[in-house]
């Protein structure tokens, strides 16, 4: 296995990666802004504040996104499947 082909699979392992996580990630930090706003502006500092709502949001966007996610990451594994076969 040669260097140029490690580095593809980490590229791609990479790309995956942030194809999935960037989404919950950016949603949860709109969501953590908005209530940060939220309670400078009212004063109310409350922990459940922040973490009820990220953690209902980041559900309803793994249910929603699910599939998709499960099919990126099966496009990857097929690829580094193909890329064992064709080395072996």
């Amino acid at each position: 296995m040669s260097i140029s082909l490690v580095m593809e699979v980490m590229q791609s392992a990479a790309g995956a990666a942030i194809k999935i996580g960037a989404p919950i990630l950016i949603v949860s930090l709109i969501i953590g802004l908005v209530i940060a706003v939220f309670q400078a502006a009212t004063q109310i500092h409350e922990q459940t504040l922040t973490f009820v709502p990220k953690l209902l949001v980041t559900a309803i966007i793994l249910i929603a996104l699910g599939p998709w996610m499960m099919e990126v990451m099966s496009d990857f594994t097929y690829y580094v499947f193909g890329l064992m076969l064709k080395i072996y």
